[in-house]
């Protein structure tokens, strides 16, 4: 939701920059501004190193993790391995732990089902999921996705009575 707001402030801002430029006798044309406000958003639209479909629901991951049958691997970034099964490599917004992260990952094939979560803050604000799933683009793993925790791991995972570690 913020990047929408973020879309629509940098839209205006390009507006009332243009029409300001018109009000000073300088040559902004429509089709400059329309060029800039699509430029702007798909920039946006790329920041991010997942895609819509890399994430995913607590709601889901809580019937996987519930599935012993299941080969998924689940690392924590940060909030420590609250998620049954998951392993802790620390915050990879640090180089150490984003280290511990690819040593791990260097045991796996790059087709293994991994989720990757962080929970200590919304994650559009988060410095551990990016570096993370930067980390697992480069290594050109296939099947990775990000735990959607908008919130936090407290709001939107143990609060809702999905199962913790002990």
């Amino acid at each position: 939701m913020s990047k929408f707001f973020y879309s629509v402030a940098c839209i205006l801002f390009f507006i009332v920059g243009g029409c300001k430029n018109e009000a000073d006798k300088s040559s902004v044309s429509t089709e400059e501004v329309v060029e800039k406000q699509e430029k702007t958003i798909k920039t946006n639209a790329q920041q991010e190193p997942w895609t819509g479909q890399q994430l995913l629901e607590p709601r889901d991951l809580a019937q996987i993790v519930g599935n012993s049958q299941d080969s998924l691997v689940i690392f924590s970034l940060g909030a420590g391995g609250i998620i049954p099964g998951s392993k802790d490599t620390g915050p990879s917004g640090e180089e150490q732990s984003l280290n511990n992260l690819k040593k791990e990952l260097e045991k796996l094939p790059k087709d293994s089902d991994i989720v990757i979560y962080c929970g200590c803050c919304p994650f559009d604000i988060c410095p551990n999921v990016r570096p993370a799933f930067a980390l697992l683009n480069e290594m050109h793993f296939t099947n990775h996705q990000l735990l959607n925790l908008r919130d936090n791991i407290k709001v939107d995972w143990i609060d809702k009575g999905y199962p913790v570690a002990n």
